[in-house]
């Protein structure tokens, strides 16, 4: 009996040695990554990451999170279920385990990461789930399309990504598990077809990239494509890569890069930069200290301040004058005839920079500065934002496409590579063909 004693005593120590071991352990590779899909079944182009959700305990879905750099925390449609079980849930919903409003993280969330607007409904603790003991969080998440107020419920949630080596993903990797808020199918209005979530990687301490894995850094790569094709998506990375594209598979994305500051606002989770001109053609147009410049992932042209835009057009089309124009389309003032007498005119535009501090610029070339409207028709993709707009200038997605760019949270940094297409390659390059094991 004594020995039977002792031998139970060791097995348990091996394995509680074991999990120790488990749980120490890192995996070879840091980086994660996920792919990025463009979407036009919309008013405007938007952008979802695609990422495995782990639910039911054993089931995982695969998910589209539209990709919100503002958001404080992720959201996505999915129900409560106290005590699940694999059956218990309804046929393809999400199951999702909730907060209870006694937890510190509903009491954190609530005061300082809740969408606040009077047109939100009230946060009580009067809502309970069947089988719940305790009462569940609701929060107020907004819509980023409509600027509209839904009520959701915090919950306990499992998102699953590959690793990368910088040139293939690997095999999945379960995260930590995180908050995230599970809203009612009627918060996704005007989402584009089978996106069903935000994916908040904004400053907030519940943006997804707080609960990377201790090794990894907090970094995000982000490259958006201009192409809807899903066989070529664009890519997101999260960690300090390397990261590799076609053709330059020896060649780290992270060597065209350059870097300016990220600024911070007290009254956002989003980033900012400083732009201290806009330059056209060696003529620099000065921004005002006091505007600011924001960068967003919702937004889908860039929009200025419109006594900032009224200067820029005025360059622009002196800089253009030969172009034959054509007939404004909205919501774009200023276009330009390529077609002219059945001929195709060539569209030669100079290029547009972002003059940043220490003196980086940030190069806006032909194709994220012209938006091809019809085979005849192209405009200047730069909108006028009106005359109290709060930010001077907010930087929108179609300037982004083909661009790599990182926020560095470590060191506060905006990286921004210019266009890739200019350097033989494009967000659409990362080999995202064959999944690989590192085990």
């Amino acid at each position: 009996m004594l020995l039977l004693l002792q031998f139970f005593v060791l097995l348990l120590a091996f394995i509680s040695q074991e999990y120790e071991s488990i749980a120490q352990y890192v995996p070879p590779y840091t980086t994660m990554v996920s792919p990025v899909h463009k979407h036009i079944d919309v008013a405007t182009p938007l952008y979802s990451v695609h990422i495995d959700t782990l639910w039911e305990i054993t089931r995982i879905t695969p998910a589209n999170f539209l990709i919100d750099i503002d958001a404080p925390f992720i959201w996505h449609d999915c129900i409560q279920q106290w005590n699940k079980h694999p059956v218990s849930c309804p046929m393809y919903r999400r199951c999702i385990s909730p907060v209870s409003c006694e937890d510190l993280q509903c009491t954190k969330v609530r005061s300082y990461y809740s969408y606040k607007n009077p047109s939100c409904p009230p946060e009580t603790n009067s809502s309970r789930l069947p089988g719940l003991g305790s009462c569940s969080c609701p929060v107020n998440v907004m819509n980023p399309l409509t600027k509209s107020c839904t009520q959701a419920l915090l919950n306990y949630d499992d998102l699953i990504v590959n690793t990368t080596d910088g040139r293939n993903p690997f095999n999945a990797s379960p995260f930590s598990t995180l908050n995230a808020a599970c809203a009612p199918s009627s918060a996704f209005k005007y989402f584009p077809a089978n996106v069903t979530g935000v994916m908040a990687l904004s400053l907030s301490p519940y943006a997804f990239q707080t609960f990377f894995k201790q090794a990894a850094k907090k970094i995000l790569a982000l490259c958006l494509p201009s192409s809807r094709n899903t066989s070529a998506p664009g890519v997101l990375f999260y960690g300090d890569g390397p990261y590799y594209f076609h053709p330059h598979s020896n060649v780290d994305i992270t060597s065209f890069l350059s870097y300016t500051p990220l600024l911070k606002r007290l009254d956002s989770f989003g980033y900012f930069i400083r732009v201290n001109a806009i330059v056209i053609k060696q003529r620099s147009i000065e921004i005002p200290t006091k505007a600011t410049t924001k960068l967003s992932t919702t937004t889908a042209y860039t929009t200025l301040r419109t006594d900032i835009y009224n200067r820029v057009v005025r360059r622009f089309s002196k800089v253009t004058k030969r172009i034959p124009l054509a007939k404004p389309v909205r919501p774009f003032k200023l276009c330009f005839r390529t077609f002219v007498n059945g001929t195709r005119a060539g569209l030669k535009v100079p290029d547009i920079s972002f003059s940043l501090q220490d003196g980086k610029k940030w190069i806006v070339s032909t194709a994220n500065s012209m938006k091809q409207i019809t085979k005849h028709v192209a405009c200047l993709a730069f909108i006028d934002g009106g005359a109290t707009i709060e930010h001077g200038i907010e930087i929108g997605t179609f300037q982004f496409e083909d661009n790599f760019v990182v926020f560095d949270l470590e060191k506060s940094t905006f990286g921004f590579s210019s266009s890739l297409l200019k350097k033989q390659t494009s967000c659409a390059n990362f080999n995202f063909t064959s999944i690989k094991r590192w085990y």
